[in-house]
């Protein structure tokens, strides 16, 4: 593989502004997330562009770790952004999380 092959890397640091902690607490790795209407034109970039159109379904925090193919803290600020500018909701955490969903969400962690 050349250079010019090479995707450029982005530093984690550099996508959350130097944060390792999400400013909305209680994110877990099931926690179901989906944006709002609004959310799609909204001024957003990168990563936080990608998780609102990934969030037009409901999607967890473990799936949107996996499809960005990026560490799942990074994921938790980048959300936690994201739900404080009312861009992305948290779903009905008093649902029952069903066993299908648990293993996606397992196979798609082992993934990472």
């Amino acid at each position: 593989m050349t250079p010019a092959d090479e995707e450029p890397v982005v530093r984690p640091f550099v996508l959350t502004g130097g944060r390792t902690r999400p400013l909305h607490d209680g994110l877990r790795i099931e926690t179901q997330l989906r944006a709002v209407p609004a959310a799609l034109s909204a001024p957003l970039r990168f990563e936080s562009r990608r998780i609102v159109e990934l969030c037009q379904r409901p999607k967890s925090v473990a799936d949107l770790a996996a499809s960005l193919a990026a560490p799942l803290g990074v994921v938790r600020v980048i959300v936690a952004d994201l739900i404080g500018q009312g861009l992305i909701v948290v779903g009905d955490s008093r649902r029952q999380v069903s066993t299908t969903l648990i293993e996606r969400i397992r196979d798609r962690v082992r993934a990472l």
